[in-house]
């Protein structure tokens, strides 16, 4: 075989790149005389072209050697070889030197500000908000705190994680948006470790939030943080109110044994399975708890009032022409929606939904109500409901559970999953459980295949749960969404066939899905993360409101409702919402607003008005709904 002969341009390339890969040694030699292959024919160019120039050629190679040099600071002088030597090996002593000391000053200054990059100095704010840990609902998180903090003169937020600190700033200034005066500030390192902890200067923070990891072990890592929050203290004294989230009940105990006494933890998992199940029996519910838990809208408040002392709860309900008042707390012991006749003892506080807490003044609206358009009778007996149930994740048995606390006997749940034996055998335990006014059936089937859902009689169901699969390990938080969407689609698809609008509730992960669902703007959407991190947000300004949405959430005692209008008001009638109020005080409960069907698909808030105006006159018809807390 004749061996092909190597062109001498890639043998010199070859030849080349050899050199280059012995190290910093030989980089160094061909930087010499790449410099040197410059630096001479210049300098011999600028003596040949020099009209002073020396006559001798000796003088000029020895100026061209000057030049050279004082260009590459190598001394530059001339006479014997000896001496020549002599001043080269002082300039590359100098050259070392010099080059030493810059490396040094750069490596300092560089680690130095890659410190301040990471963020080490300690926060000096008072007062401020303290976030640890990061997941999608920080933005939730800050983006109300900032909210909150929109009537402040100064307020801040300090938010440590483990991640780099200009990645942080950045992604909270891309999706929280404008800061207004609230100050962000950002530290970078482990939440678990009591020293770059204490960096926030937890101490003399106003709250501190607990945020946990979209991870399986995430609830370990927040009892860990809660620890290390007491070690970063300095004293009891200077504890300041904690709100932390877990998503197993098995770590609640822990969790709040962490906190401390005037800590609060929230099960996220259950507090997204209650509200789930209060919108699959109330379509529009999310719309309500979704205005009262941001503070863009109305929200609660706690507020004194000496001059009703001694009067009535019903008086109160109407003694507030821009406030609803819905409860009492009694020291710490929220009293929703006491009977009417119920006193208010002195040292009560009003739990009241008003604008902002400088919004809550005195003024009797008694007389705006007009006794004629008042409507007696009893409700509309309940009835059995059947719930069909799309998919299966492990909040799934805990939705099961909250259907069957508030079940009629009769009532039915068919759930439609994959039949993996992890699925068979959880729907198995969920239903031994059920209990006897509730049956729960397994229909193997993905959910995602036409043919799944047609098989099924949608229009035989009150209400449809369409939930994602738990993401797998690796796989990215809001992976599950893709499959919902996909349900969704076909759903919709349905819909145009049997040409009903179907009462969906739908969970998904990340709230900029909501726009790409094909659903209608008023449809309920739980974005479990968003809503734990404005009810986390709404605690830490005020914790004792933990147990006034404890009970709200929960299936049993009294909770937020969506009533027909034409229970309380006479229909095609103009009336002031006074009217309203005074008619739900009859029936037991506190109106608190109302949803106009109607103006659903065209108002920003699709039909709902929370706290309306007592003076707010309006003609109710048969689709519009008064929004109450009461008892189912």
């Amino acid at each position: 075989m004749t061996q092909r002969r190597t062109p001498l341009g890639e043998r010199a390339r070859y030849w080349f790149d050899s050199t280059l890969a012995r190290g910093a040694s030989a980089l160094v030699g061909w930087l010499a005389l790449l410099c040197l292959a410059v630096v001479v024919p210049v300098s011999a160019a600028l003596v040949w072209t020099d009209p002073d120039a020396p006559a001798s050629m000796t003088d000029r190679l020895a100026a061209v050697w000057h030049l050279t040099g004082e260009t590459l600071r190598l001394g530059g002088a001339t006479g014997a070889p000896p001496r020549v030597l002599m001043s080269v090996l002082l300039a590359l002593i100098a050259l070392l030197y010099v080059s030493t000391l810059v490396g040094l000053v750069t490596t300092a200054l560089t680690e130095r500000l890659t410190a301040l990059r990471r963020g080490r100095s300690t926060v000096l704010e008072q007062g401020h908000a303290v976030v640890l840990g990061w997941s999608e609902q920080v933005f939730t998180v800050v983006g109300e705190l900032v909210a909150a903090n929109a009537n402040q003169r100064r307020a801040a937020v300090a938010v440590l994680a483990d991640r780099d600190k200009t990645a942080m700033e950045e992604a909270l200034g891309t999706k929280v948006g404008s800061f207004g005066r609230t100050r962000l500030i950002c530290r970078s390192g482990p939440t678990t470790d009591p020293a770059l902890l204490s960096l926030t200067n937890p101490g003399a923070a106003g709250a501190v939030l607990v945020l946990p990891r979209d991870e399986p072990d995430a609830d370990a890592e927040v009892v860990r943080t809660l620890l290390a929050l007491r070690a970063a203290l300095p004293g009891p004294a200077a504890r300041p109110p904690v709100v932390a989230a877990v998503r197993d009940d098995r770590y609640r105990l822990a969790a709040s044994l962490a906190a401390g006494p005037g800590g609060v933890v929230l099960e996220s998992d259950t507090v997204t399975a209650r509200l789930i199940v209060q919108a699959a029996r109330r379509p529009g519910l999310s719309l309500v708890h979704q205005e009262l838990l941001d503070f863009a809208g109305d929200e609660f408040y706690l507020v004194p009032e000496p001059a009703l002392a001694g009067r009535p709860f019903g008086d109160a309900l109407l003694s507030y022409t821009t406030s609803s008042v819905v409860g009492l707390m009694r020291g710490e012991t929220p009293l929703l929606n006491p009977p009417p006749h119920e006193p208010i003892r002195r040292g009560d506080l009003l739990i009241v939904i008003s604008r902002d807490d400088d919004t809550t003044w005195l003024d009797d609206c008694a007389g705006l109500v007009e006794e004629a358009a008042v409507v007696s009778g009893p409700p509309a007996p309940a009835r059995p409901e059947r719930v069909l149930l799309l998919g299966w994740n492990r909040r799934a048995p805990l939705i099961v559970d909250q259907l069957r606390r508030c079940a009629r006997p009769g009532s039915a749940v068919d759930v439609v999953a994959d039949g993996g034996e992890a699925t068979v055998r959880q729907v198995g335990d969920a239903d031994t459980q059920a209990g006897t006014g509730l049956t729960l059936t397994l229909h193997q089937g993905d959910v995602t295949r036409p043919e799944t859902l047609r098989r099924l009689d949608i229009d035989a169901y009150d209400s449809v749960i369409v939930l994602g699969q738990d993401p797998a390990p690796g796989q990215p938080p809001d992976e599950p969404d893709n499959r919902t969407l996909v349900t969704l689609l076909l759903l919709h698809q349905l819909e145009q066939v049997t040409r009903r609008e179907l009462p969906v509730v739908t969970e998904l992960i990340d709230d900029r899905n909501r726009a790409l669902a094909p659903i209608g703007p008023g449809a309920d959407v739980i974005i479990s993360g968003k809503l734990i991190g404005l009810l986390m947000a709404q605690i830490s300004q005020n914790r004792h409101l933990a147990a006034v949405f404890e009970e709200l959430f929960s299936a049993e005692g009294n909770g937020i409702h969506l009533r027909p209008a034409a229970d309380y008001v006479r229909l095609d009638h103009e009336t002031p919402f006074a009217t309203v109020v005074a008619a739900a005080r009859r029936r037991g409960e506190c109106a608190i607003g109302y949803r106009d069907h109607a103006d659903s698909s065209r108002s920003p808030g699709h039909g709902l008005c929370i706290n309306p105006a007592k003076t707010e006159r309006r003609r109710w018809t048969l689709r519009d709904e008064v929004v109450v807390v009461g008892k189912d």
